[in-house]
């Protein structure tokens, strides 16, 4: 996992220190700027994965500068500010931002609330990951249930696209035609086993130079197994 950078943007140092000491403690790598326009220095040289805003800073006020990076940027920013009414709270989160923290308050729980969206982050990217696959120039949508090779779209059959996904969803295992039937017709199929192998077949036509990712394993089925592309 690669390291966190995180952005702290306060004018007060007492407070950057120990902001920066507790993140020093995860191993986050930590920018400081102590006012608004250093802030949108540092964030138009460094790819920041959390930006902290204090709201009355020097040269331009932490709701500017949350403002001018939600026009290139979705990175999560943390409201830290001393303005606790419901009208401020309400703007920050109309300007976009993921939180907000009022002063005083507490160093780990500010930390709980850096990891919270962390892990929230990573989760919705681990869920994206899900919506298609990719190896090579082989691209699968499940969403929109597209296949593309070399960015061309390929035509398939509704149970070619079923019996792809389900392989992949399935990969390096190996599985039987029974386990194939029950997972891509269903369990009240009556039909013949060799209607796996005549999808497979059809299925590999189209997949072309990836029909390899397909493989008999005798005596026992298929699997989808990554390897070399001839």
């Amino acid at each position: 996992m690669s390291e966190k950078r995180v952005l702290i943007a306060e004018d007060e140092k007492e407070i950057r220190n120990i902001i920066k000491e507790y993140l020093g403690m995860e191993s986050y790598a930590v920018d400081e700027a102590e006012n608004g326009r250093e802030a949108l220095e540092l964030f138009s040289q460094n790819r920041y994965d959390l930006i902290l805003v204090d709201i009355m800073m020097p040269e331009l006020n932490g709701w500017e500068v949350c403002r001018k990076v939600r026009e290139s940027s979705e990175v999560p920013i943390i409201i830290l500010s001393a303005k606790g009414q419901e009208y401020d709270k309400l703007k920050g989160f109309e300007l976009g931002v993921d939180d907000y923290l009022v002063k005083p308050f507490s160093p780990k729980e500010l930390l709980a609330r850096i990891k919270a969206i962390f892990r929230r982050n990573e989760k919705s990217s681990r869920e994206e990951d899900k919506n298609h696959y990719e190896f090579g120039t082989l691209v699968v949508d499940f969403e929109s249930q597209n296949i593309y090779v070399d960015g061309a779209k390929i035509k398939v059959t509704p149970k070619e696209y079923d019996l792809l996904e389900y392989f992949i969803r399935n990969r390096n295992i190996v599985l039987s035609r029974d386990k194939l039937l029950d997972g891509v017709w269903g369990i009240d199929f009556m039909g013949d086993d060799r209607t796996v192998d005549t999808h497979v077949k059809m299925l590999r036509e189209s997949l072309g130079k990836y029909r390899q990712l397909v493989v008999t394993v005798w005596g026992k089925g298929y699997k989808f197994e990554e390897g070399e592309v001839s």
